[in-house]
């Protein structure tokens, strides 16, 4: 199974209170905090919320 290496390039204030609750559920706390998670449709969704906050790539 792929692996997403996720990374949280931009600052959470003045976004959203899902947006914040998603990055917390991925994990991210930080700017320039990384996370590896699976390649699956429930990450790829919390991905695709909050896209412009975070940079993604693919990890083997």
């Amino acid at each position: 199974m792929a692996r997403l290496k996720i990374t949280q390039t931009k600052s959470v204030i003045s976004e959203k209170q899902n947006q914040r609750d998603t990055l917390r559920t991925l994990g991210l706390k930080k700017i320039g905090q990384s996370v590896v998670r699976d390649d699956r449709p429930e990450v790829r969704g919390m991905i695709r919320t909050v896209n412009h906050l975070v940079a993604v790539e693919e990890v083997d």
